[in-house]
């Protein structure tokens, strides 16, 4: 990449920062050409190009004759804002649609090493539980339902449930501060699951992993 493509993705950057930090808001004109180059430091050719990307990516619009605009389809927030900001019902929601399918794929494609550290979590888990360490707990199960995405053999997938992670496990924080009776509750389940991935039962592993994620509050 030469150097004016560097300074170029640079300024679409910060242009895309300033969006999103409210400097210029939905449905508004962003500066004309002139200003943009002066608050960037850059000539006219960047301020264009950088424009021209952010329209083709739908952040902006370019009216002709009246100026460029933040198209108020786009988000001010990104996926990550979002997620941390989300309510824990629409994070379960998601949940139960990436963790249906992902169920579904581990029954499948599971090899016996996965199967082997899926047991390995489910263990870990039991142990978490046995010495009431709530951190242990949280930690434990997170990895448990991160070995069968693995399992799953969709990359896509387990990098979907991998970035929900951070908001299940401030979820699990607030749950119970310090107490682990949701998580030996829920313990039976999860051995249940673990047996129907391994005798590789489609529905009723889906069905179990439905009644986990209906009863996680």
């Amino acid at each position: 990449m030469n150097v004016k493509e560097k300074l170029g993705d640079r300024i679409v950057n910060q242009i895309r920062a300033d969006i999103t930090s409210g400097t210029y808001k939905i449905n508004e004109k962003i500066p004309a050409e002139p200003e943009l180059m002066k608050l960037y430091g850059v000539g006219r050719s960047t301020i264009r190009e950088a424009i021209k990307t952010l329209a083709t990516s739908g952040i902006l619009i370019v009216q002709q004759g009246f100026g460029t605009i933040v198209n108020s389809a786009v988000s001010e927030q990104t996926i990550d804002q979002r997620l941390k900001n989300a309510d824990f019902d629409e994070i379960n929601v998601v949940r139960k649609l990436l963790e249906t399918e992902i169920v579904k794929l581990a029954v499948e494609n599971h090899s016996i090493a996965h199967i082997d550290e899926i047991e390995r979590c489910l263990e870990n888990r039991r142990l978490a539980i046995l010495s009431e360490h709530h951190n242990a707990c949280i930690e434990a199960d997170i990895a448990f339902h991160m070995s069968i995405a693995r399992a799953s053999l969709n990359t896509v997938l387990a990098d979907l449930y991998q970035s929900f992670t951070l908001t299940i496990r401030d979820f699990f924080s607030k749950r119970e501060v310090k107490g682990v009776s949701h998580f030996a509750m829920s313990h039976h389940l999860h051995e249940a699951l673990y047996k129907t991935i391994r005798a590789q039962k489609i529905k009723q592993a889906q069905t179990i992993i439905k009644e986990i994620l209906d009863n996680n509050y």
